[in-house]
């Protein structure tokens, strides 16, 4: 492949995001005689201690530093980004929030193919990219082809491409602050409110029982608890069951919830959208218990039960429970 790889890198207050160790392995699984690019842009010190850490899995790190960058707007890099990457280039990106803003446009303005959410790469024949994404909320997954002949933007789904042992690459890093000017923007970062922690902080626990739609109603909530009691750990939840008004926000993991890092997260009647495990960070030691053996869930679950939650569950808090 003689393109070019790059990979977006989301960090925040000095630390990298752990989708930075997934893209890297995303790019070798898509081309492995590549050397990707780490770009990542923001401001003042942390940005410094960012660009270290990228370096250190990256053989090359291009730094984008300005006062408009420091938090992450998609309509300014969008044109930063399209001034300073080669034609024909490959950008990986988080399939996040800012990677679902940036992506599209940031394609059209590269003249390149758009593959979103991408969860599997097969391989690449010539300019043929063969990849595997997820529609339907996950329900489908679907088998593409794109040419990538003109350049490829791809949003990568969180949890996708487990991070590998990597060599420490010793990276140099490259200023290209002024390879790009900084055009005004429409809208303007404000501040950030953070949500009230409730009656527990769940990013802060190692192990995790996290119950989704498939717990069924509210009256079972306990089934999950006694589980929970039973191995040291705190419930969590997905956010239909906070739709529900079963458990509180608080409690809620993924992209408009919690992030968090768990070591064990138990994922009870929970489907696996991209939007939960947005939320899940660390490379946490998954088991998911789903009735249904199609769930997205099982794509990324470490152990996997296909069983009714509440048949299941209860067993094992009682087996559990006689171990001790």
């Amino acid at each position: 492949m003689a393109a070019q790889v790059f990979a977006f890198i989301l960090h925040k207050d000095g630390k990298a995001d752990d989708s930075m160790l997934e893209l890297a392995s995303a790019a070798r699984r898509l081309a492995p005689e590549a050397a990707p690019i780490a770009i990542v842009a923001g401001d003042g010190a942390a940005l410094d201690a960012v660009c270290a850490e990228a370096a250190a899995v990256y053989p090359e790190v291009w730094k984008f530093a300005g006062e408009a960058l420091a938090y992450p707007n998609a309509e300014i890099l969008r044109p930063v980004l399209q001034q300073a990457l080669p034609k024909g280039c490959v950008v990986l990106l988080p399939h996040t929030t800012l990677g679902m803003d940036l992506g599209p446009g940031l394609a059209v303005k590269l003249d390149a193919a758009f593959v979103p959410d991408v969860v599997g790469i097969d391989g690449l024949e010539g300019t043929t990219l063969k990849a595997v994404r997820q529609e339907f909320n996950g329900q489908v997954h679907t088998h593409i082809a794109a040419d990538i002949a003109a350049g490829a933007v791809l949003s990568v789904r969180s949890g996708s491409f487990r991070p590998e042992a990597i060599p420490a690459a010793g990276g140099k890093v490259v200023d290209r602050s002024g390879a790009a000017a900084l055009a005004p923007a429409r809208r303007r970062f404000v501040e950030v409110i953070q949500a009230e922690a409730g009656d527990v902080d769940i990013t802060k626990e190692e192990v995790l029982v996290s119950v989704g739609r498939g717990i069924g109603d509210k009256e079972n909530i306990p089934v999950a608890e006694e589980l929970a009691q039973a191995m040291g750990a705190v419930v969590s939840c997905s956010r239909p069951v906070v739709d529900a008004k079963w458990l509180d926000k608080g409690r809620q993991v993924g992209t408009s919830g919690k992030t968090v890092k768990p070591k064990v997260y138990l994922a009870l009647g929970i489907s696996g959208s991209f939007q939960h495990m947005g939320g899940l960070k660390g490379n946490p030691f998954i088991v998911a218990v789903n009735k249904n053996p199609k769930a997205p869930i099982f794509q990324v679950a470490s152990v996997g039960v296909v069983a009714d939650l509440l048949e299941f569950v209860p067993e094992l808090t009682k087996k559990i429970a006689e171990s001790k």
